[in-house]
């Protein structure tokens, strides 16, 4: 893209047509850089207001993490974007394609494990697998592909009736995968798995990640720190935080864990650039808040030396995301 722009200077204008054939570039270009762009999207059930003016995108190759508290309107934009259901007001695009005007294309390219993962109980899994397969029409090649990148080899041959519910789990995330979708809307998709199961699925999700799109909701906030890029957070239908993950885990307060080789005057901390608070944990560590992105490490060792100390550790003590979420949507 860049080495395009700079052929600009080289194109004369006066021809309409390269003109125009430069504005669809740009146009094109806009459009595949982004799997995800919701406008203005909002959704009501009677006086309900599930969604409220709500906006943002997701770009190709990202893994967002989509939080809230029960109740927030989590899954109802995903049954948005993937055609289940319609707005009442905004847009929203999946690889370019309106959801509402286009909603066989959107089809097509998304794979979605909703939150109450709907299964026929009565079928075997490659049964199952086989059916889909054929409204995909996608060859049975590719249904033992997903057998073995979810790990149902072993459970294959059984009906799904018959399977616990994490392995049930991984026949919907398996269903999700079948037609090799570009972009991956995941409910919920480690409920009921066991803490071995976890960390399986998660990898599959990380290393589809590495070449599709996935915007996924979960409780479980160690999921979000172990896969996502990306967190945005909903409460009361609205979005309340959109940052990368390491962000967001400084953006209100950076807490910096420092230990001095001798004991100070706590008055002397306030002369730090930015300090908020601090407060002494034990013998000569003390904990200095401040409220500022910026990394304040290299402040903290000016300061130590200026003032004559030597510092034994200098570390970055930052909340973790569950601190972080409960903050943030907090009555």
């Amino acid at each position: 893209m860049k080495r395009f722009l700079l052929e600009l200077n080289k194109i004369d204008f006066r021809n309409i047509f390269t003109a125009m054939n430069i504005i669809f570039y740009l146009l094109l270009f806009k459009i595949n850089s982004m799997s995800i762009e919701v406008s203005n999207i909002s959704k009501s059930y009677g006086t309900q207001k599930a969604l409220n003016n709500i906006s943002f995108s997701v770009k190709n190759g990202e893994i967002v993490g989509f939080l809230g508290p029960n109740g927030a309107g989590k899954s109802t934009l995903m049954k948005i974007l993937t055609t289940y259901i319609s707005a009442d007001e905004g847009t929203a695009l999946v690889n370019g394609n309106d959801v509402v005007l286009q909603p066989k294309a959107v089809q097509k390219i998304v794979g979605y494990l909703p939150e109450h993962n709907p299964l026929y109980l009565d079928l075997y899994v490659r049964e199952y697998l086989a059916f889909n397969a054929d409204v995909y029409k996608v060859s049975k090649k590719r249904i033992e592909e997903v057998i073995v990148l979810t790990g149902l080899s072993s459970e294959s041959h059984k009906k799904i009736g018959q399977l616990s519910k994490g392995y049930r789990q991984r026949v919907g995330l398996a269903n999700a995968l079948l037609h090799n979708p570009d972009v991956l809307i995941l409910d919920e998709p480690t409920t009921g798995l066991d803490p071995n199961q976890l960390v399986e699925i998660r990898n599959v999700i990380k290393n589809v990640g590495k070449n599709k799109t996935v915007f996924l909701s979960t409780h479980i906030m160690q999921e979000v720190e172990a896969i996502c890029d990306r967190v945005i957070i909903i409460d009361n239908g609205k979005i309340i935080a959109d940052k990368k993950l390491d962000k967001l885990m400084i953006e209100e307060q950076q807490i910096v864990e420092v230990e001095f080789d001798l004991e100070i005057e706590e008055s002397i901390l306030a002369s730090i650039p930015e300090i908020v608070s601090y407060s002494n944990t034990h013998d000569k560590t003390w904990e200095l808040v401040f409220n500022t992105e910026k990394d304040m490490r290299p402040a903290v060792f000016d300061f130590a030396k200026a003032n004559g100390l030597r510092t034994f550790q200098l570390n970055h003590k930052n909340k973790n995301l569950e601190t972080v979420f409960r903050e943030l949507t907090k009555k």
